[in-house]
């Protein structure tokens, strides 16, 4: 009987198997990280503008692949942020940070937040930030006439900002006693007021 004919291996055969193999190693190792290094946390699913009530349905969980330096909520603490209040205009798709949301009610019980609109040039040119102590100052009068009586003064504290809401003016809402909100209101409607920043330090 005739000797079975030798099987010839061919180089490029085996040079494309081992690639194979290396290939779906190294996929597989990709895979494996890549599903290693995401979390689960809590999303934006419906836009929740600043002062709102959370609702369930508002919120939702994605894995994502997180820096560390963002303080974002794990998912399973999802239920916790229900009926708390947003702290900030929270955008759908966005994620939820620990900053974003608030047990607090704004304006508490005997506060009450007051708009008001002012041009650049009497305010000062330091960017105010919510949570800044601030005093509205009333000015003199349309003839600019100077009196001897101190000028009056409402103490205040900024929660937000809206630039270019009116004209070429940036409306600051103010926190003020209840009992001070007419008054303040009144001034802010003459246009005759200018923002005091005070101290930031704590």
């Amino acid at each position: 009987m005739a000797p079975a004919p030798k099987l010839r291996r061919r180089p490029i055969l085996v040079v494309a198997s081992v690639a194979a193999v290396c290939l779906g190693a190294l996929l597989g190792v990709w895979a494996w990280t890549s599903t290693s290094n995401t979390h689960e946390v809590v999303a934006v699913r419906a836009t929740i503008a600043r002062g709102e009530t959370i609702d369930r349905a508002d919120l939702m969980t994605v894995q994502v692949g997180v820096d560390p330096g963002l303080r974002t909520v794990a998912g399973d603490s999802l239920p916790e942020l229900v009926g708390q209040r947003a702290a900030m205009d929270m955008a759908a798709g966005s994620l939820v940070t620990s900053e974003s949301v608030t047990r607090s009610v704004i304006p508490p019980a005997g506060q009450s937040v007051v708009g008001v609109a002012l041009p650049p040039s009497l305010m000062p040119g330091e960017p105010l930030q919510a949570g800044d102590t601030v005093r509205i100052v009333g000015t003199p009068g349309a003839q600019g006439e100077a009196t001897d009586a101190a000028p009056v003064e409402v103490t205040a504290t900024v929660v937000g900002l809206h630039p270019g809401a009116e004209q070429d003016k940036t409306v600051v809402s103010v926190l003020v006693p209840k009992d001070e909100a007419g008054e303040l209101a009144a001034r802010a409607a003459t246009g005759r007021v200018v923002l005091v920043l005070d101290s930031r330090e704590r």
